[in-house]
Order: structure tokens, then sequence, then C-alpha cells
């Protein structure tokens, strides 16, 4: 499933990112997220083998979540990721030859961003969605201003310190979709407990159409 796919069937644009999973926890993990309607996973590739557990979520949650990775930094992950069969390439930096590289592999790209020379740069390479990331360090004005510049379709997805508690400041803002790592997953996590905070985000994100 690729990440239009997994929004068209009415999931939230929230990526739940969890560094540090491992082969045995992952897909326990995952379904938990899946059954609390997170349906975009992202594995960090400075998580131990992340191949492996990115292709035991692909098998065995591939039909009903979008699964990718991230920290990739060279075009060798970027294939791997791939190869694993995952559907999503997110950076922590904008480097055009792995963005090219992941286009052609078919998956989508999430390239991380902080300046508007970098955007522009990602968006010349072919990415259309950009993750701003500190998101929070930046705050919800500069997600307002640099959304002002960037060409018309162009999704802003804030990473980094964006949970319940400020997820409503970033929306009013303009950001598209969310990435939230460490205040829903860290390693050690009982699958309940993810669970439980992906639906309390959800709730958060759901209340700011209300």
């Amino acid at each position: 499933m690729t990440i239009e796919e997994a929004l068209a069937a009415g999931a939230p644009p929230i990526v739940a990112i969890l560094r540090g999973i491992g082969p045995h926890e992952a897909v326990a993990v995952s379904e938990a997220l899946v059954a609390a309607g997170v349906r975009l996973i992202e594995v960090p590739f400075n998580s131990p083998d992340p191949a492996v557990s990115i292709a035991a979520m692909a098998g065995a949650l591939g039909d009903r979540a979008a699964i990718g990775g991230g920290t990739v930094t060279s075009i060798e992950l970027a294939e791997a990721l791939a190869q694993a069969g995952g559907t999503f390439m997110v950076s922590p930096n904008v480097d055009p030859g792995i963005i090219r590289r992941s286009l052609e592999l078919g998956m989508d790209v999430l390239p991380g961003f902080l300046t508007p020379t970098e955007a522009f740069a990602a968006i010349g390479a072919g990415a259309t969605s950009l993750k701003l990331f500190p998101g929070s360090v930046l705050g919800s004005a500069y997600v307002k201003a640099i959304g002002e510049v960037l060409p018309a379709g162009t999704r802003i997805w804030a990473v980094g310190g964006v949970g319940p508690a400020n997820v409503a400041e970033f929306r009013k803002a303009g950001v598209f979709g969310i990435g939230v790592g460490g205040s829903l997953y860290k390693p050690g996590d009982e699958p309940a407990t993810v669970g439980a905070k992906a639906r309390a985000l959800i709730e958060a994100w759901m209340a700011c159409e209300a």
C-alpha cells in the first residue's frame, strides 16, 4: 500500500516513526497501530535490522498500511528499503540523488528540509511532499510563512516535537500531515501502550476538524 492508497482509504496523514524497533516486535506494534487507525508506519534505518523489520511488516500489513523507511541517507539504503518492500522513503535532509533514485524505485518520498533553499532543491528533484524537521523548534508560524512561497500542492509534514498537545496549531498553520516518534513509541513499549497513544493522537488530530 502506498501513502496515497492509505489516505484514500481514510487513514489520517499521521506517520508513526518507530525508531529503535527490532524485528521481534515490529509486526505486533504495527498491528496495534493499524488497529488504532494509524496506517503510515516508518522504520528508521538507524534501528536494529531495519530491513528485516520492514520486510516483516510489509508482508504482514502491506495491504492495510503503507510501510516505509526513515533516516535514509544514501542511495544504497534507498535501494535496500525498496527491496524490503517499503513504499515510501523518509530522509533527514535533502539529497537530490536519493530523492531521484527513490522515485525511480517507485517509492513516495518525504525528504527533510529546514530552509526555503532546501525545500526548493527537494521540489526540483521531484518531491511533492516535504518533511519540516525539526518542526517544534521552528514552530507553526514558520510553517505558515514558508507555505506561502512553495508551489501550490506542496505538502508539508511537520516532524519533531509534534503531538497531541500542539497538533492543532500546526494544522491551523497549514501542515498536511505530521510524523510522531518518541511520544508515540519507545523501544520496549508494549503494543497495547502504543495503540492507546495512537488513538489519543488521532483523537487530537480529528478534533481539529470539529
